[in-house]
């Protein structure tokens, strides 16, 4: 969580900058009225000048505090340039706003939502006409316009109020088997961890009577208790809910509904990789769908092995599912996934969505008639044994400069094992020799990432290998190694 120190006594610059597809701040300082209202204006600008304006914008909103109010105040400065809006009449999933950009042909969309940060966060996201995250070319025109001002227009574009989920939610269902589901008698848990995509997979699992409970279903904008982001140790209670109701499975989407966190029937954490693994694995082998892969640079190389099986061509790209969508233009991509849960179905839309994950991880259990366990024990059987875990370590900037130089240096081991190479994609990637790895079969690949914040006081390390000891082994390491005042030791 990001600490916010006050300078009341001091003048500030606009904070308005868009990172991956969009901006974010903390509500009542950066995040304001007159900030929201500066994106909105170089949003309206970029519309007016690269795309066709009279297609309009599409504009949703989550359950964060004073969303409705901020997607209003978004919605009256887009118009006042001339442009149509179709605004959301209540609180919107991301992907849901992205599938109606793309199927009313709209020159683009506004989200507002800050994702999975804590409470005090909201933000901006940008959609593209296509349905998903606008490319680096479309962000840096849109921030060229920030503090523009906006031409004067004959007369304003109209507001339309419009309820984006009936049609998304028939996509979605009519995406799986939920006959198949239904008659596979496993009984679901849902955490909707009081976001936007409360009440979905409820509704639409009550139609054919699949059985389930939902926890943190009602909007909260105070998000009491967690972050509305779907791993550890946000999703305890849906772990125990899982176990005491007896389900084969949880599935939690984070504040939009853009990404997916899961539980097994023990109250086990599957975690994104697994999640990504086990949809390829289905996609490939059951649907025996066409397309190649695509992956971010900190996700799991098991997704490498099951391609290698299926001679699927596969692609490493940088961290941000910006860069997913990029190739899910360009090429056919039957799947594309990110390591903070975010998965892309091309079929769909070029762009994340956690209900839609849901959906299919139960298609998949029914298809094969296994509890979510049972689906990654299998994985592991086959495809090698994978463990993964991550640290945000929130530091000085001076630290995590130093940090990042000294590993480009070069480092010859962390925790004992030796490095036997280096890849720089985005951030530093250590791949290291485990030899707890050499009495097991087809273990994983022992790696280490670091990877520094452009934008704040933060470094995140990744790691994957054979065993959680060795992953925490690993992450340990790597902290100690990140906060020493001296070389590599």
């Amino acid at each position: 969580m990001k600490t916010v120190t006050a300078t009341n006594d001091v003048p500030r610059a606009c904070p308005v900058k868009f990172g991956t597809d969009g901006w974010r701040g903390i509500i009542a300082e950066d995040f304001t009225f007159a900030n929201l209202r500066v994106a909105a204006s170089a949003i309206a600008n970029y519309i007016l000048a690269e795309e066709d304006a009279t297609r309009g914008i599409c504009i949703g909103y989550d359950t964060r505090f004073g969303s409705p109010r901020f997607a209003q105040a978004a919605a009256e400065v887009v118009a006042s340039a001339g442009i149509p809006v179709r605004l959301a009449g209540g609180i919107t999933p991301t992907p849901a706003l992205s599938l109606a950009v793309r199927d009313s042909s709209s020159a683009g969309g506004i989200m507002i939502t800050s994702s999975h940060n804590p409470y005090q966060w909201n933000g901006v996201k940008f959609k593209a006409g296509y349905g998903g995250s606008g490319k680096p070319s479309m962000m840096a025109a849109i921030e060229s316009y920030l503090g523009k001002p906006l031409p004067s227009a004959p007369a304003a574009g109209k507001i339309e109020r419009v309820d984006f989920l009936p049609a998304y939610i028939e996509k979605i269902a009519g995406f799986v088997d939920l006959e198949k589901i239904a008659a596979s008698g496993f009984k679901l848990a849902i955490d909707s961890m009081y976001g936007a995509g409360g009440g979905i997979l409820a509704g639409i699992f009550a139609r054919v009577k699949i059985p389930c409970v939902e926890i943190h279903r009602e909007p909260n904008p105070l998000f009491p208790g967690i972050n509305p982001e779907p791993i550890l140790p946000h999703l305890r209670e849906l772990q125990q809910v899982v176990v005491e109701q007896h389900c084969q499975a949880g599935f939690a989407t984070d504040g939009d509904a853009d990404r997916i966190g899961a539980v097994d029937e023990g109250g086990n954490m599957v975690d994104a990789h697994k999640i990504f693994s086990i949809l390829l694995r289905w996609l490939i082998e059951r649907k025996q769908w066409p397309g190649e892969v695509v992956r971010t640079f900190n996700t799991t190389r098991m997704v490498d092995r099951i391609c290698a099986r299926h001679g699927r061509n596969l692609h490493e790209v940088g961290i941000g599912f910006k860069h997913v969508c990029d190739l899910m233009l360009e090429r056919e991509i039957l799947i594309g996934g990110e390591e903070s849960g975010g998965i892309g179905i091309a079929r769909h839309l070029p762009e994340r969505d956690g209900l839609l994950n849901a959906l299919l991880l139960a298609n998949v259990m029914a298809d094969e008639n296994k509890s979510l366990g049972e689906l990654v024990e299998d994985l592991q059987r086959e495809y090698g044994e994978h463990h993964y875990d991550r640290i945000d370590m929130h530091i000085s900037d001076d630290i995590k400069n130093s940090a990042i130089a000294r590993a480009r240096a070069g480092v010859n081991a962390f925790a004992g094992m030796p490095a036997d190479r280096v890849e720089t994609l985005d951030g530093i990637k250590f791949f290291l020799r485990n030899p707890e790895a050499e009495a097991k079969p087809n273990a994983a690949e022992s790696w280490l990432l670091l990877r520094a914040s452009g934008t704040e006081p933060l470094l995140r390390i990744y790691a994957e290998s054979c065993s959680p000891a060795a992953v925490q082994r690993l992450l340990q390491a790597g902290r100690e190694f990140v906060l020493q005042s001296g070389g590599p030791r």
